[in-house]
């Protein structure tokens, strides 16, 4: 008996029954350990989900992000080129109203010039019928044949009527007075209206 209970074999024998009761114990709450062990890799597994910003993730939603940076990607694309557009259009509008600026001036310095040539060329003008008022109807006659008619118009048009009258006879009296005479119906005419936008004129 004292063999028996040696406290060796109580040992073995305590480490027996603790072994028996932890698997016995093991047993009995396996099933609940699991069932925790599992809800704790499902909450995981939803926390792992919520951090990409929705309670679920799929192939479908990683396609329509990635669509979603293209379509972010193209947009931004066309908003530069949109923006180098405008620039392009403002830079030209810009050089259109430089050109038009210079137009503008130029316009301005050949109607400048264009007074002063007026005002040389009806100062000769001025000059030209004082000359022919001291010349004979004849020699006026042969002058104003080289002539064409408005430059015939602009002299005649500056001389006085009394001038004009018997440099017309002289003219209806020439060789070939048919033609001569439809020349100074043609001119009287033309004289005519240069007389009243002289007459109408501010």
């Amino acid at each position: 008996m004292n063999k028996i209970l040696s406290p060796t074999v109580v040992s073995i024998l305590g480490l027996f029954w603790g072994i028996a009761t932890g698997l016995g114990w093991f047993w009995v709450r396996a099933d609940s350990m699991v069932a925790v062990a599992l809800a704790h890799a499902q909450v995981a597994s939803k926390d792992g989900e919520k951090n990409k910003g929705w309670d679920f993730w799929s192939v479908e939603l990683d396609t329509l992000a990635s669509e979603l940076k293209e379509e972010k990607s193209r947009v931004k694309l066309q908003e530069e080129e949109l923006e180098q557009k405008t620039a392009r259009i403002t830079s030209d509008r810009q050089e259109l109203e430089n050109v038009r600026n210079e137009l503008n001036t130029m316009h301005k310095q050949i109607s400048d010039k264009l007074l002063e040539i007026q005002a040389v060329e009806a100062k000769n003008l001025r000059a030209l019928a004082q000359t022919y008022t001291n010349i004979t109807p004849q020699g006026v006659v042969a002058i104003i044949r080289e002539m064409d008619d408005a430059t015939a118009v602009k002299i005649l048009s500056l001389m006085k009527p009394d001038v004009v009258g018997p440099i017309f006879e002289q003219m209806a009296k020439s060789d070939s007075p048919v033609i001569d005479a439809y020349r100074v119906a043609r001119l009287s005419e033309k004289l005519r209206l240069v007389k009243e936008e002289k007459t109408q004129a501010p």
